[in-house]
């Protein structure tokens, strides 16, 4: 026998009722941004969990209002505490390129595969001299797929910011694509 009230019992069911409801349907908004602010996949599932077991002991007080803006909220705190306390992992030592044969099928002239080639060197070249400030914004906007507000949030900065900072990383990519001639120079009248 158990000398638990049966009212943990229905405020056990009703967290977890929440919990499906609200956070359930965001773990992959959670993954992608956690995974652009740390940069490896391992890492990011760390922090997505850790996100997750805050936001079930907290459900209870949540209102259900802006459920994505909240974890993002967590999220975002939850990986500040672990900067915090955490040696920074390495980053990367490089992108595997053979994805690039894989994807130029039959209908793709050689010329195209090579220029497809060419234009991604220039863009992942471009992305990664950009300050990191302005990398992560394009990472969370531009690939995935957050709204300003939304990265904003996860970000703990103005929506402005977001908006001044891709402007200003998106004008820096578009200058590498035009100094290699892989886009025309747009002419201002």
């Amino acid at each position: 026998m158990t000398d638990q009230p049966a009212g943990d019992d229905t405020r056990r069911a009703t967290s977890a009722a929440a919990f499906a409801r609200y956070v359930e349907p965001e773990v992959p908004v959670l993954y992608r941004v956690a995974l652009s602010m740390v940069g490896q996949p391992v890492d990011a599932e760390d922090l997505v969990q850790d996100t997750l077991l805050r936001a079930y002991r907290a459900i209870d007080r949540f209102d259900g209002a802006h459920p994505r803006a909240w974890l993002l909220t967590i999220l975002r705190n939850t990986h500040r505490n672990r900067a915090r306390t955490r040696v920074p992992s390495l980053l990367r030592t490089g992108e595997q390129d053979s994805e690039l044969l894989d994807r130029s099928g039959a209908s793709c002239s050689a010329e195209d595969v090579v220029v497809d080639a060419q234009f991604e060197a220039v863009v992942a070249g471009a992305l990664a001299g950009l300050p990191a400030m302005h990398r992560v914004v394009v990472q969370l906007v531009d690939i995935d797929g957050l709204t300003y507000a939304e990265a904003a949030l996860a970000l703990g900065v103005p929506r402005g910011t977001v908006m001044s900072r891709l402007h200003r990383a998106r004008a820096r990519i578009r200058t590498r694509l035009v100094t290699a001639g892989l886009v025309p120079h747009r002419s201002r009248r």
